[in-house]
Formats: structure tokens, sequence, C-alpha cells
């Protein structure tokens, strides 16, 4: 199997067996797409290892992510206060200079102030944007992982096993909740005709192209 990417740079590009975007250095256009992470469990044996490794990879780039956009939400408030500091000195510089140049210099200002809300806005926009596309991304591989591994009528894990003895199952179970929630949410969006995180095999989406 050969694929299309550009040999002998560094790119970034997703893995054929966890989908999560990885580094790669091609030297061939045979070289396999798989990160070095899969690599070790690739093999029908290796299924259930496999799984559990996708569960942590994709539960560590959601956790990640949420402290992303903390980190973004704290520096946009951070950038807020500062706005509003310089605005406070901006005004009281118009107040002082206003018996002078009122007309012309008070325009200024207001321009100056303009342009500057506008930046904060969009990069504050853009922050949040980012964060909840890696977000969106990091749950919808959480959903396909358990879609495979959630408890049935009988007791059993979907997979065949009990739910105790399931450590797929085990490991999905601190972000079920959360992920329910982000799945209401997004299918919300959908029916709405918005932009929404579910991946493109989610019954939901599967339902809204039959229409």
């Amino acid at each position: 199997m050969t694929h299309a990417h550009r040999l002998h740079v560094d790119l970034e590009v997703p893995c054929l067996c966890c989908l999560a975007p990885q580094p790669f250095h091609f030297t061939s256009l045979s070289d396999q797409v798989v990160c070095a992470l899969c690599v070790r469990h690739l093999g029908a044996e290796k299924s259930e290892r496999r799984d559990l490794e996708h569960v942590r990879l994709w539960a560590a780039r959601w956790a990640a992510s949420e402290t992303g956009h903390a980190d973004y939400v704290t520096e946009t408030d951070a950038l807020l206060v500062a706005r509003d500091g310089d605005l406070t000195a901006l005004r009281d510089q118009v107040a002082e200079l206003s018996a002078v140049v009122a007309g012309q210099f008070t325009a200024g200002i207001d321009g100056v102030r303009g342009l500057l809300q506008n930046d904060l806005v969009k990069r504050a926009e853009r922050n949040t944007a980012l964060a909840r596309r890696q977000i969106d991304w990091a749950m919808a591989g959480i959903w396909r992982i358990e879609t495979l591994h959630h408890d049935s009528a009988t007791q059993k894990c979907s997979c065949g096993r009990t739910a105790g003895s399931c450590a797929e199952s085990a490991a999905i179970d601190p972000l079920r909740q959360a992920l329910r929630d982000w799945e209401k949410k997004n299918v919300t969006l959908l029916q709405n005709g918005r932009r929404h995180g579910l991946p493109s095999d989610h019954p939901a989406v599967l339902a809204q192209r039959i229409r």
C-alpha cells in the first residue's frame, strides 16, 4: 500500500491506526502511515492492547485540549483586563486634551480604541474555535471506542467480556457523562444546520444524509 505524502520532510499527518495527527518523515511512498505507538500493537492478536492504548491516547489528548482551552480563557481574561486598563488611561488623556483639540483628537482616540477592541475579540474567537475543534476531535475518537465497549442488558460489556473485566470500558467510564453531554450538544447543532464535531459514521450524521 502506497501513500501520497511528501518525502524527506517532517510532516504531521493522521496515523491510519489511531487516526491521531502524528509526526512522520517518509523516505519512500511505500512507508507505513502508522505512528510509533501503533506499530507496537499491529496484528489481530494485539487488538485488546490496541484499543486500550487508543483510549488512553484520546483521553490524554482530550485532557490536553481542556487544559489548552482553560489557558486560552485565562490569557484572554488577562488581555481584557489589560485592555480595560489601557482604555481607562486613554479616556484620561482624552479628558485632559479635549479642551485643546477636542474634536480631532477625540475622533483619533475612538479609532484606536475600536481597533484595539476588534483585535482582542478576534484573537479570543480564534483561540476558542481552535480549542473546540481539538475537543471535538478527541471526543469523536472516544465515541468510536465507546461504541465497542459499553455495558449491555446482560451485565456484560458489548465486546463480550464481563463489565468488570473489560479494561477499555473501565478506561472510558470517567468520560462517559462528558461524552454524552458532548454528543447531545453536537446532535442539536447538526439538527440546526450548524457546525458540529460528530464523526462521519455517527448515526445522527448518517440519518441526516439519508433525508
